[in-house]
């Protein structure tokens, strides 16, 4: 069972389509939980994805509630969610098989009622003065450290398949 990355509700296709890139490089599923502030088949989307859209496992849901009742069938799976306002640093967490890395909106990151339903809350430490990384280079930083962490990454002796 691999590692997952979940988007909450994107805004933004070209970040979108960076993550269904990094997700068929990388051989994990993308989820994304809408709804989205952009039409999933849009160009922008298309072109930054370029023809890893077809490479990429993607799982849609219509909803939060629609998304819980998927993990909820998947009990192994454990949700994990990024935020500048945890405490607990991605670097020193344990990552496991099948773990969910969960990443919000770009222009409001993740609600209350999301992080209540985490079995982790994570964060990227950052300089000091600096707000937020852009949410395809955070889920690029986490899925590297789950996969290292794991012996996930394609080609590596761990990875099945």
């Amino acid at each position: 069972m691999n590692i997952s990355i979940v988007l909450f509700e994107p805004d933004i296709p070209q970040n979108t389509g960076s993550m269904i890139r990094l997700a068929a490089c990388m051989g994990v599923a993308l989820h994304i939980i809408e709804p989205c502030g952009f039409l999933l088949d849009s160009k922008a989307l298309s072109r930054v994805a370029m023809d890893y859209g077809s490479e990429a496992t993607i799982v849609r849901h219509l909803s939060w509630q629609h998304f819980i009742e998927y993990k909820q069938s998947h009990a192994s799976s454990r949700l994990l969610v990024f935020s500048t306002r945890a405490h607990e640093t991605y670097t020193e967490f344990a990552f496991q098989p099948g773990d969910m890395i969960l990443l919000g909106r770009e222009s409001a990151g993740v609600p209350d009622y999301v992080v209540q339903a985490a079995d982790g809350f994570l964060r990227i430490p950052l300089a000091a003065g600096t707000r937020s990384l852009n949410v395809a280079q955070a889920a690029s930083m986490a899925l590297g450290e789950a996969l290292r962490q794991t012996n996930l990454f394609p080609g590596s002796k761990g990875q099945q398949g």
